[in-house]
């Protein structure tokens, strides 16, 4: 008789996996993150929601995830996977630029922030050993939401992306000195001394410190020394699994070195990145490690929302909420403010300071030692691990807000500079709206054949750079026609659409065709339905871009097999003339 099965041990993880497989293409159809969907889920299936409702019915119980433990020691994975694949696209010389922002901006904002945050926890009666450990955990931010984030938005390799970036490293390493502090001030408190002698306590931090420094170059001198052989000897194998596992064991190898020295898995997990980084096997490595990384962040995003008690919020709701929401306005304020010191510019004051504003998952680490070494009571424990919650759960809101207040900064910057103005509109002026890679190349043919023409673009880091390159491109929104008018749409020859948004596309033919009836409005089109869409709203001519690429290709593919040049465009003329004439009868048909 086969032996009884103990499902429990499967249980959380069936309805982690069901929870992603319903919750993924969800919130894609939705257009909300999955981050706040997990984090949502998280919430609802954890131990203070449908776990404490669910005792004692089975049905709900099998639906629900308890282990709090188990799914935090997976979780911690999950954020040194993240690391390492952003330690896959840095490399040491580019990590080397940025020590201005880490250890400078960085360095600071933990400084600045702890010491404020302190202050007003003192000012509500805790101790100076408990305000120091509140305003410490409070004071990081979520490295694993944060990145997710701007990974998602593609938004990693920009000057916004580096510089975030720059301050979340600097909170990881911030994190052995916080932990130090806690221990000396918890021995502090056992002792009954009230205080430790200073010069014990530089030493302990010393050591420390030697011992982090320790690590950090074992991973960095063995990496560089062993791991590209280790790889080139796998590789050499053509056994995928075998690759996979070498991965996962380095991965996973280097976050536990790192945590037994007392700092972060996920630095460590970052620092075996920046080695492979300099290897030719860092994008193998990044397709088969995303799988693992994308599950474990979910199971992350989960354990954060499973630490929220709904109870302990309906306790003293007014007070929780005026406390995330000031935590997230006081780091607001002091980032843009540093930010802004360190000479970024106004859109990345914006779009940092908000991203950042949030808590961290360091604060589980540090409130969970601080209890236990009896520095916050147990009370002060749960309502900051509330407010960091909420404040977390508040991130990918005020990442949608930062991209807006970001672009509304850049906007009124590039109009402030003059970038927006179009000078006196000269005779004969051709207009061509969107100056991406199709407006360039246009630009240039017609600057090189002497013809007058303004580009329009509605970003304005494109508009600085062409103008500084000599390029006579405005900012602005073409889709109005009163900004139209001012570029001289009404002396215009031409009007040319490159722009890769259809949607906006269309909107710019419109106005300017109720503007001008009698303009030659040339536009790029994405597709045959695009096509027929912009030939009703009165288009004169549509280049559809795959289209023509086909046609150059049979060009080339008929020229090389023998065929005469003549015969060959004449081919192809009949061609896309056949094929216009169905766009323009309204047949989208490609």
């Amino acid at each position: 008789m086969a032996a009884a099965t103990d499902i429990g041990v499967y249980r959380e993880a069936l309805v982690f996996l069901g929870t992603a497989g319903v919750l993924i293409p969800l919130m894609a159809r939705l257009r909300i993150s999955p981050v706040l969907g997990f984090l949502v889920a998280g919430l609802v299936l954890g131990p203070y929601s449908l776990g404490r409702i669910g005792q004692g019915i089975p049905w709900l119980q099998a639906i629900t995830i308890t282990s709090q433990d188990a799914v935090d020691r997976l979780a911690e994975l999950g954020v040194a996977f993240l690391l390492f694949t952003i330690g896959l696209e840095l490399s040491f010389d580019r990590l080397w630029t940025m020590r201005r922002l880490v250890f400078g901006l960085g360095m600071s904002q933990v400084v600045l922030t702890t010491a404020a945050i302190s202050g007003i926890a003192l000012g509500f009666g805790n101790t100076v050993e408990a305000s120091l450990v509140i305003g410490a955990c409070l004071a990081l931010s979520s490295t694993a939401i944060v990145l997710q984030l701007l990974a998602e938005q593609k938004r990693l390799a920009t000057i916004a992306g580096r510089s975030i970036f720059s301050v979340l490293l600097a909170q990881d390493l911030a994190v052995v000195p916080i932990l130090f502090l806690i221990v000396v001030l918890g021995n502090s408190g056992a002792a009954g001394s009230g205080a430790v002698a200073a010069g014990s306590v530089w030493y302990g931090l010393g050591m420390a410190m030697v011992q982090a420094a320790a690590a950090i170059l074992l991973i960095i001198g063995f990496g560089r020394l062993v791991l590209r052989r280790l790889f080139r000897l796998v590789a050499h194998t053509n056994n995928r699994e075998l690759f996979m596992a070498t991965i996962l064991f380095v991965v996973v190898g280097t976050s536990l070195l790192t945590h037994v020295a007392g700092l972060s898995m996920a630095l460590g997990a970052f620092l075996a990145g920046l080695v492979l980084a300099e290897t030719e096997f860092r994008r193998q490595v990044e397709v088969d490690i995303e799988p693992f990384k994308g599950m474990l962040l979910g199971l992350f995003f989960i354990s954060v929302g499973m630490r929220i008690d709904v109870a302990e919020v309906a306790r003293y709701p007014a007070m929780v909420a005026a406390s995330v929401f000031g935590m997230v306005a006081l780091k607001a304020v002091l980032i843009a403010a540093l930010t802004r010191g360190f000479g970024l510019s106004w859109p990345v004051v914006a779009e940092a300071s908000l991203l950042l504003a949030g808590g961290g998952e360091f604060a589980f680490l540090v409130l969970g030692l601080a209890s236990s070494s009896g520095l916050v009571t147990r009370e002060v424990e749960q309502f900051m691990l509330l407010v960091s919650s909420g404040t977390m759960l508040l991130t990918p809101y005020l990442a949608r807000l930062s991209r807006k207040a970001s672009k509304r900064v850049h906007n009124a910057t590039a109009l402030a500079d003059g970038d927006g103005d179009p000078g006196p509109a000269e005779a004969g002026r051709i207009i061509v709206v969107g100056y991406g890679r199709v407006g360039r190349i246009l630009g240039d043919i017609l600057k090189k054949q002497d013809k007058p023409f303004i580009g329009i673009e509605i970003y304005p880091e494109a508009v600085r750079k062409a103008r500084k390159a000599g390029h006579n491109l405005i900012y602005g929104d073409a889709t109005q026609r009163a900004f139209l008018r001012k570029c001289g749409l009404d002396e215009a020859t031409a009007l040319v659409v490159t722009m890769h948004d259809a949607n906006a596309a269309e909107h710019v033919v419109a106005a300017a065709r109720a503007e001008r009836p009698d303009l030659p409005v040339i536009v790029r089109a994405r597709d045959a339905a695009h096509a027929v869409r912009l030939f009703k709203l009165g288009a004169t001519d549509v280049v559809r871009e795959v289209l023509e690429a086909s046609f150059e290709i049979a060009s080339t593919v008929l020229q090389t097999v023998g065929m005469p040049v003549g015969k060959v465009i004449a081919i192809i003329h009949d061609e896309r003339d056949a094929r216009k004439k169905q766009v323009r009868e309204g047949v989208a048909a490609d």
